[in-house]
């Protein structure tokens, strides 16, 4: 069974920096990459970041771009989200996610098969 947990949410000041690790295990398959996104009260789940697992191509919303790096240790089966410079309205769930196939785009949920339960980030002003 694939377990996804994530870990280093918590409360920040605005301009601050928070670092998310998201650890799987439990797969039967090659990971084809893995992805965070995020969801804020009252708002549908949003793209983050994204990081192929072969290429380490990585992906990231408007919003994040240049404020937040994604990163993996693949002997540790582990992901990454540094996110620098936050704002207020970084607030959210934020949530890993595991490809088990190429389908859909890297900033797609729906190609994520696998998801952990989420850590909360809170950004003060």
């Amino acid at each position: 069974q694939v377990q996804l947990v994530e870990s280093g949410g918590g409360l920040a000041q605005a301009g601050g920096s928070l670092r998310l690790a998201c650890a799987a295990s439990g797969r039967t398959y090659s990971t084809y990459g893995m992805g965070w996104f995020r969801q804020a009260p009252g708002k549908e789940r949003e793209f983050v970041a994204a990081i192929s697992w072969s290429s380490a191509l990585t992906y990231y919303a408007d919003s994040v771009k240049g404020r937040f790096a994604i990163s993996k240790d693949n002997a540790k089966n582990t992901v990454f989200l540094q996110m620098n410079s936050l704002k207020p309205e970084d607030t959210a769930v934020y949530y890993c996610g595991d490809r088990s196939s190429p389908r859909y785009a890297m900033t797609d949920e729906r190609g994520y098969d696998y998801w952990g339960r989420g850590t909360q980030v809170t950004v003060s002003s």
